[in-house]
């Protein structure tokens, strides 16, 4: 089948140490789940592709950036050309919910996006699978609205609740701003793929 246009979106998925990123990515990205991923170092990445309409089809990059304090050095350079980003905490150690501000304050210092806007963020309150009794909506939905994030949700890698959504949700704010810069010529752009071979795709921003 060919499409009018093919997207590569980079989002990044950012939080502490051992809050589910990498069962998130896994599970979205290959619908995989291990409860003993190693460590990241550095960052990792996973791809899929979207059949999003009959005429776009979209190459998804999802950059799983380490949460460890030794490796925040390291990250800056991983944040290069990302349109969107999931910020996750774990809902059985409230404290990851205090570093969210970090990491979205890190955020909006570092990416400014090709039409001059925020880059889109969504939050992920995960391992609902284990708890939800110290959710406090409230606070999350005046977290929200203060760092301008499109919407918090309650997520699980291992029952796969609400990865589909929030990662449609971050497509969907990310077509619109591609289509906000549609008078900018498509650009052939070389993509990492599953085998480490390199791919040229068509990229529209």
């Amino acid at each position: 089948m060919e499409y009018k246009r093919e997207l590569l979106f980079k989002i990044l998925v950012l939080g502490d140490f051992g809050v589910g990123k990498t069962s998130i990515v896994k599970r979205y990205a290959e619908d995989t789940f291990s409860p003993s991923y190693k460590i990241t170092i550095g960052a990792d990445f996973a791809l899929r592709t979207i059949e999003w309409n009959k005429d776009t089809r979209i190459n998804l990059q999802l950059w799983d950036i380490a949460g460890h304090e030794r490796f925040g050095s390291l990250t800056s350079v991983y944040y290069r050309y990302a349109l969107a980003a999931a910020v996750v905490f774990d809902l059985t150690r409230p404290a990851t919910f205090d570093s969210i501000d970090k990491w979205v304050t890190d955020l909006r210092d570092r990416i400014t996006l090709p039409n001059g806007s925020d880059i889109p963020i969504i939050l992920l309150a995960n391992k609902g699978d284990i708890t939800t009794s110290n959710i406090e909506t409230e606070k999350l939905n005046a977290f929200c609205t203060k760092h301008k994030i499109l919407t918090w949700l309650i997520t699980s890698a291992k029952e796969n609740i609400n990865l589909d959504e929030a990662m449609n949700k971050l497509m969907k704010v990310t077509i619109e701003n591609v289509d906000q810069t549609h008078t900018q010529s498509p650009k052939e752009q070389i993509i990492l793929t599953s085998d480490s071979k390199p791919q040229k795709r068509l990229c529209f921003i």
